[in-house]
């Protein structure tokens, strides 16, 4: 009954959004009805590509694929929000290439036939996405064919399609590489160098310039006679309407409050680690004594020197500096305490190849001493693995059995016992998946490693010190509720500190060194000017109170947004005329350089080697520059209103020299071309509209 309701509330409000939109229609223009429809309805899309919406529930099942497939590429389901966020990059960028940049390229009349395919896949041209996949690689990390083979032949006998779907994405991957690699091909060879554009480009990086100049610095001062009209600005920007495109984004004032453990809460937390210290140091049940006292669990890593920085410098100089024994107790600066016991040594290889024979059910023990027996014996393993093993898609190297190389990072799990096996010495394992004979029959050289026990405990604040914040942050929240002047009255009344930030955008989700604060994001963008938040926790340790000041919609700034820039783009054109003009009338009549840098209360600079074709990191205005390259030998020339100062000078000589080769123009010209080839993707998405509100969900 009760969802019965649910679905009669939701198709009532349903029909009474029908009703009003269909009385709205009478008194609304069509064309801004439309509008607010697309509105409503594109609410739930993450974008738009080439005029295909991309729904929330799409996009969603987009990311699904992309994390099994990262799964099997790492090994582990564990994903921090870094992995997260390159999942959906890649998850969106693979649907700019489905919807816009591959249609693009098939439209300018690019494809990659079937043939082309398995040349690239399998065949004697096979792509760097495949030949440069670990998963395809050799013992010594080189593009194997076998192991490429291998694989292929496993997916059809995978049962649960994991295997299907990396290849298909795999495959995906190398016809997209080979559209982009064509279409850049395509464009960087219609991008021609002809011979006269390669002659000039040499000589205008081989004819350099010695000059003699006066430059008046145009000060900081607003010359009050210097007026910049309001319809000089509105031509101005309806001129370079382009200029003014803008992402929607928000100017806000935040306040925060950080809730951090007390002196008193450090301290419980020390005498804690010093209470565990003796017990962590002798007991035999390390596993459950870690699971009931640290935030880390124990680990059957095997550690060499250098891998244990990440969790403690002093921990990982400890360990490789003792042979056994516990370490003092440390804390960091996050106040995190570290104590280490070293567990066990011994000489453990990186990498092991390795081969097994799978037994699944129960009962199984009899049967695994048998075969070990066997084995003993000589009996071939490949053989045994074929007639008894219920793992049948492992046969790296076309061994029926071989698993290949293994390391702590790619690895059956359970398997840890492999890297203390003996080489070519079979043994009986237990895992989840059943019963294993296996054999190490190679590994890459020892070297000195270790099992290390942690015992780790952070400094967390208690309810009372948490309470205490709480407390700080509502009385502010009090004060500030309702309006931005009760915010600043709030920040005067309770000495805070009000961070502005201005362009705040829908992707924002870091507030200075305070990460995960996208609810602080999705607040300011759901709320209007002058507006103040409640209480936003965050991460359970920061309270946030913010106001949003004011709004910039998506699309070409307004009129207003932009006065302030382009008064000051069009009063420092003015003032730098104004002052070039000042100086003429100064300097009339005077023909001496150190006269003029006399009148002008200057000095006279020299500029060496200036080179028109090398205007930045030159240290002068390129105005300056380009009126020096033409100008004539041994005459005063000036002045030339710059957008630093006002330029008189003299030029003493030029010189023809033979530094910049073909071979630098051709350069050049390719690191040009290369920087376009990364600009036809941007420039296809600006000409499709390409929209990307993903932001507003993650």
């Amino acid at each position: 009954m009760a969802i019965l309701q649910k679905t009669r509330e939701k198709a009532g409000l349903a029909i009474s959004i029908i009703i009003a939109l269909a009385l709205l229609s009478f008194i609304v223009d069509p064309s801004t009805l439309e509008s607010a429809v697309q509105m409503m309805s594109s609410k739930n899309n993450v974008g738009e590509i080439n005029g295909k919406a991309v729904s929330y529930m799409d996009f969603q099942q987009d990311i699904e694929n992309f994390t099994t497939i990262n799964e099997m590429v790492t090994g582990t389901t564990a994903q921090n929000e870094q992995q997260q966020e390159q999942i959906r990059n890649a998850a969106w960028q693979s649907l700019l290439d489905k919807y816009l940049f591959t249609k693009k390229a098939s439209e300018a009349g690019i494809k990659v036939g079937e043939d082309e395919m398995k040349a690239l896949l399998a065949g004697d041209m096979v792509s760097p996405v495949i030949s440069q996949n670990p998963a395809f690689m050799d013992e010594n990390g080189v593009f194997s064919k076998t192991a490429l083979q291998n694989f292929i032949s496993n997916v059809s006998q995978d049962n649960t399609g994991r295997l299907a779907a990396y290849w298909n994405y795999i495959q995906n991957t190398v016809g997209t590489q080979q559209y982009y690699a064509k279409y850049g091909s395509l464009f960087n060879q219609s991008n021609v160098q002809n011979p006269l554009m390669l002659k000039k480009a040499i000589e205008e990086n081989n004819v350099t310039t010695n000059v003699d100049f006066v430059m008046v610095p145009l000060g900081f001062t607003t010359d009050s006679t210097i007026v910049v009209s309001a319809a000089d600005i509105k031509k101005y920007y309806e001129d370079h309407k382009q200029m003014f495109k803008q992402n929607a984004s928000r100017d806000i004032e935040y306040v925060v409050f950080e809730v951090k453990p007390s002196e008193a809460d450090i301290q419980a937390t020390s005498e804690a680690m010093d209470n565990l210290y003796e017990e962590f140091s002798t007991t035999d049940a390390m596993k459950s004594f870690l699971a009931k006292n640290s935030e880390k669990s124990l680990d059957e890593r095997w550690y060499k020197d250098g891998e244990l920085n990440v969790v403690n410098p002093d921990v990982n100089t400890f360990v490789f500096s003792n042979a056994s024994g516990t370490s003092p107790v440390y804390k960091d600066n996050n106040n995190v305490f570290y104590a280490a016991r070293i567990m066990d040594s011994a000489q453990i290889p990186d990498s092991v190849y390795v081969r097994h024979i799978l037994l699944r059910g129960t009962n199984q023990a009899h049967l695994a001493d048998s075969l070990l027996n066997v084995l003993g014996k000589g009996e071939n393993f490949s053989n045994l693995a074929a007639s008894y093993s219920d793992d049948t898609q492992s046969a790296y190297d076309g061994e029926q059995g071989n698993l290949g190389w293994m390391t702590q990072n790619y690895m059956v799990n359970g398997f840890n016992p492999i890297f203390t096996a003996q080489v070519k010495k079979p043994f009986i394992l237990k895992t989840q998946y059943g019963t294993h004979v296996i054999e190490v029959t190679k590994r890459t050289a020892p070297v000195a490693k270790k099992q290390v026990a942690i015992l780790s405990k952070t400094a967390l604040a208690s309810n009372e010190t948490f309470n205490e914040y709480y407390a700080k942050a509502s009385k502010f929240a009090n004060i500030a509720a309702g309006s931005y002047q009760n915010y600043l009255a709030a920040v005067d009344s309770c000495g805070a500190y009000s961070h502005p930030v201005n362009g705040v955008l829908e992707s924002t989700s870091n507030y200075g060194a305070i990460d995960q604060a996208k609810e602080v994001t999705r607040w300011i963008f759901d709320n209007k000017a002058g507006k103040v938040s409640p209480i936003i926790t965050v991460n359970n340790n920061y309270f946030f109170i913010t106001t949003v000041k004011g709004i910039h919609n998506e699309g070409i700034a307004t009129l207003s947004e932009v006065t302030p820039m382009i008064n000051q783009q069009l009063y420092g054109e003015l003032a730098s005329a104004k002052a070039a003009a000042d100086i003429a009338e100064k300097i009339k009549g005077l023909n001496d350089l150190q006269t003029i840098a006399d009148t002008l209360h200057s000095i006279v600079s020299s500029g060496v080697d200036v080179r028109f074709a090398s205007l930045a990191g030159q240290g002068l205005d390129p105005k300056f520059i380009g009126a020096v390259t033409v100008a004539p030998e041994g005459q005063i020339c000036g002045p030339v209103a710059g957008t630093i100062g006002t330029y008189v000078f003299k030029v003493n000589s030029r010189e023809t020299e033979s530094f910049y080769t073909e071979e630098d123009a051709k350069n050049a010209a390719a690191q040009m071309n290369s920087y376009a080839s990364q600009m036809i993707l941007p420039v296809m998405m600006q000409e499709a509209d390409v929209k990307d509100y993903r932001a507003r969900f993650f």
